[in-house]
């Protein structure tokens, strides 16, 4: 039951509130959590997309699973809202949309990048200063990530650009340009 723009506009309006009562970061926080636990546990999430369940139980066992975990009292107060409303199944989208428009709020740019073998520290802080320098106003978030299917070289995503400097698509456009025979003679 994915819905961006009702996830996109739930999380504008905590957002704006949250901003309002000067707890953010706390916010913020709270949303990293909540993320984290519906992507550890499937059986939480399934019980929130539950038509069974009903609210006031759903309730329950959202605050015995945040029981200790500090959450904000707006945090708090959002969930129920959501229950009451009967958008609960929503949640997992709503954090993740949240915590993307905390980065855009606060100019967090994440760059991925991904190699065939794990790379050392001396080449991530190299990469990074020299994706800083494409975005000096931007604070920087890198992931890295594996995936041995590139052979070698690497592909670095910064939003929505692309920079493959892999084996694996060099070795593809070369069969693609093998394939075409573009190069033989046509008479």
């Amino acid at each position: 039951m994915q819905n961006p723009r009702l996830a996109s506009r739930y999380a504008k309006s905590l957002l704006d509130l949250a901003i309002e009562q000067n707890s953010l970061d706390a916010v913020l926080n709270d949303m990293h959590i909540l993320n984290s636990i519906c992507a550890a546990s499937h059986e939480f999430e399934l019980m929130l997309r539950s038509p069974v369940i009903k609210g006031d139980k759903k309730l329950g066992i959202i605050d015995a699973v945040l029981a200790g975990k500090g959450i904000s009292v707006l945090t708090n107060a959002f969930v129920s809202l959501l229950v009451n409303k009967g958008r609960e199944a929503n949640l997992p989208e709503i954090a993740t949309s949240f915590i993307s428009a905390y980065n855009e709020l606060k100019r967090i740019r994440t760059v991925k990048l991904t190699t065939a073998v794990p790379v050392t520290d001396k080449v991530k802080d190299a990469i990074k200063a020299k994706v800083a320098g494409f975005m000096p106003q931007d604070t920087m978030n890198l992931e890295t990530g594996v995936d041995q299917s590139l052979i070698g070289g690497f592909v670095l995503e910064v939003g929505d650009k692309l920079f493959d400097a892999s084996v694996k698509r060099s070795l593809s456009e070369i069969r693609a340009r093998i394939i075409d025979h573009s190069y033989e003679n046509k008479m």
